[in-house]
């Protein structure tokens, strides 16, 4: 079977907007939680999220948007985008920079892009308002392609000039991580030797906010203590947006390029659980499947795994979860890994999150470090018999799993492995 890379990464997060800053956020556990000033409403139960920092998306006029001086986006580009667009835009222009890619490289046959997002609340609630108080003929021209879920691929597709497979993934929090499982098999199948993955979110108080009428949200007031996976005070997650863009490349085309790599990706797997539209399954056991699918994929066994990049997303029932499932597949293993949650520190990005820890599993393993589970004070004591390491380990991990859960029981685990 063909082997895959990752060659090249694109940030736009709330612990940094650049490869670099990303890193050093995990390893130093600085966390991007912030009192989010459109919260602070009587009427609003929730005081805290991630916002992305350096760019200010809160108008529904594109032309009033400011972003970073570093990045230049055509106005007739703009008016077709969404604020994820712009976010994930500013992560494909660093990918293929840190890939070293020409446009002759991506704008090919053998080049795709697979991408997730829960499209735009913000802005298809102000155009289909706009539509009722002034008429169908007054809506914006692009107000469609720049509002609905499938805006990223659209945008990415036609301005980069993107020539393979292309479309958008829908599986609630577990998106982009399917992205990035199906990207693999197209390379692995020879039909693709490229793949662009990416996932983009708003992050916004109508991208976030729903979620407090599911009792999903943390109630906290202080951000240092809102978002803390797999303690036992834990009470709902932070939502956060902004994008990553990770590219694959197969073994060949590496070759040929000479390019750097960050890692392999060694395999992938995935699970339902058949339980419930909005509940995990109590004992993980649509998660643990997805685990062992990968790991019989990746041909490796439970004990050569040396960090965990869980989904924990900060939630009483989703964390729990998970930790059945890890102690499940990992219970018998000689060793245990080192597990953590960095959603503790980013905050959760929804159709974003398995891209963006993916991500930064390909940093951790490039650069030797695995990065701590923050702000836990007291561990929640159903964890027992997990190393959920509370400070950043500086070893490389050599191979490393990162989950991701989504709505109606999706379970993909992606597994990824060092390239020395």
């Amino acid at each position: 079977m063909r082997k895959v890379y990752i060659t090249g990464v694109g940030f736009i997060t709330s612990i940094g907007n650049d490869a670099a800053t990303v890193s050093e956020s995990l390893r130093e556990l600085r966390h991007g939680m912030a009192v989010y000033p459109p919260f602070e409403n009587a009427n609003v139960p929730v005081r805290v999220a991630a916002p992305i920092k350096d760019f200010n998306t809160d108008s529904t006029d594109a032309e009033d948007w400011i972003i970073p001086a570093r990045y230049s986006i055509k106005r007739e580009i703009l008016r077709g985008m969404a604020p994820h667009g712009v976010f994930a835009f500013c992560a494909m222009q660093q990918a293929v920079e840190d890939a070293r890619l020409t446009e002759a490289d991506w704008s090919n046959p053998n080049t795709g892009l697979y991408a997730a997002s829960g499209g735009s609340p913000f802005l298809l609630g102000h155009y289909l308002e706009r539509m009722r108080k002034l008429g169908v003929m007054r809506c914006q021209p692009l107000g469609i392609v720049a509002s609905i879920a499938g805006t990223v691929n659209f945008n990415l597709v036609s301005h980069f000039k993107i020539k393979g497979a292309s479309t958008g993934f829908s599986s609630a929090c577990a998106s982009s991580a399917h992205a990035l499982g199906f990207a693999y098999d197209e390379i692995t199948l020879g039909r693709q030797t490229r793949m662009f993955v990416v996932g983009a979110e708003d992050g916004n108080v109508e991208s976030i906010l729903p979620f407090a009428g599911m009792r999903a949200l943390s109630s906290q007031s202080d951000p240092s203590i809102a978002s803390r996976p797999f303690d036992a005070g834990r009470d709902g997650f932070v939502g956060t947006g902004g994008a990553t863009v990770v590219v694959l490349e197969s073994e060949d085309e590496v070759a040929r390029r000479g390019a750097k790599v960050y890692c392999e990706v060694a395999g992938w797997g995935q699970a339902s659980d058949g339980y419930n539209v909005a509940i995990s399954h109590p004992e993980g056991a649509g998660l643990r499947l997805a685990m062992q699918n990968a790991l019989k994929a990746a041909d490796l066994t439970p004990d050569a795994i040396d960090y965990v990049n869980a989904h924990a997303t900060s939630t009483p029932i989703g964390d729990l979860s998970e930790v059945k499932a890890l102690q499940a597949v990992f219970g018998n293993a000689p060793t245990r890994p080192a597990i953590s949650s960095t959603k503790a520190l980013t905050g959760h990005g929804l159709s974003l999150a398995g891209a963006m820890e993916a991500g930064f599993c390909a940093l951790a393993i490039r650069e030797g470090f695995m990065p701590g589970s923050a702000h836990i004070s007291r561990l929640d004591p159903a964890c027992t018999g997990l190393n959920i390491i509370r400070a950043t380990l500086p070893h490389r991990p050599n191979a490393v799993l990162s989950n991701s859960s989504g709505f109606g029981g999706a379970n993909v685990c992606l597994v990824f492995r060092s390239a020395a």
